[in-house]
């Protein structure tokens, strides 16, 4: 079980709980957008490379989409994180409001629309890579060790080469959670259904990271590293 971290109070399980959110979009991406990852760009680098050489079920076009509004949300939380100087919690808080907003966005299109259309599905793909940027630049500037909330590959071999790390453990943990709700849900439910769990774990870590943020004094783990 994770200890309390005062140096970074509640932004490690929010981030964990984003690792979660992590899963289930990629789940639904892969699953039903057309084999493209919309937060796991080494993935999109990779099968990239793959459709160009001709491999069936790929689509160059469907991860350059996805590189590319994952490039335009990063742009977004590096801006937001510089513009928000000083106060982890409101950048957490703001980012993560941005995001529910997409992604909520993503469901009402979803289930309306469906994900059937090449217009709808690069909708999605675009949105949903969109927002998993602006979530990566700006986990990147709260700076908490081991918790990157979309790359595991260095967490892993970190975990493996130091044989260390109860929070690169559970990030580990936490993705597989996410993508295993989200394909369950995928699977057996639809595409709305599984959007709408990771809107419901947004909002819940905007609302909670807020209240965690507007103590008085601001709490020491709200400094900016």
């Amino acid at each position: 079980m994770l200890k309390p971290d005062p140096e970074h109070g509640p932004l490690v399980p929010m981030l964990l709980v984003l690792t979660v959110v992590t899963g289930v979009v990629d789940a639904v991406s892969y699953l039903e957008l057309g084999h493209v990852f919309v937060a796991n760009m080494t993935g999109n680098v990779v099968f990239l490379g793959f459709a160009l050489a001709g491999a069936a079920n790929l689509s160059a076009t469907a991860s350059l989409a996805a590189l590319a509004a994952f490039l335009l949300g990063a742009l977004a939380g590096g801006h937001l994180s510089r513009h928000l100087p000083g106060h982890r919690g409101h950048l957490l808080t703001a980012a993560v409001v941005a995001q529910a907003v997409l992604v909520a966005v993503s469901t009402v299109l979803a289930a309306v629309i469906g994900h059937g259309s090449e217009p709808a599905r690069y909708t999605l793909i675009g949105l949903l890579a969109f927002a998993m940027g602006g979530q990566n630049a700006v986990v990147r500037s709260l700076k908490v060790p081991d918790l990157t909330t979309t790359v595991l590959t260095m967490t892993i071999t970190a975990l493996a080469a130091d044989r260390t790390g109860l929070r690169r453990l559970a990030s580990v943990v936490w993705m597989f959670a996410g993508a295993l709700a989200g394909a369950l849900l995928v699977l057996h439910t639809d595409v709305p259904t599984a959007l709408a769990l990771a809107l419901v774990l947004l909002v819940a870590v905007a609302a909670l990271t807020h209240h965690a943020a507007e103590a008085t004094p601001a709490p020491a783990w709200t400094e900016r590293l």
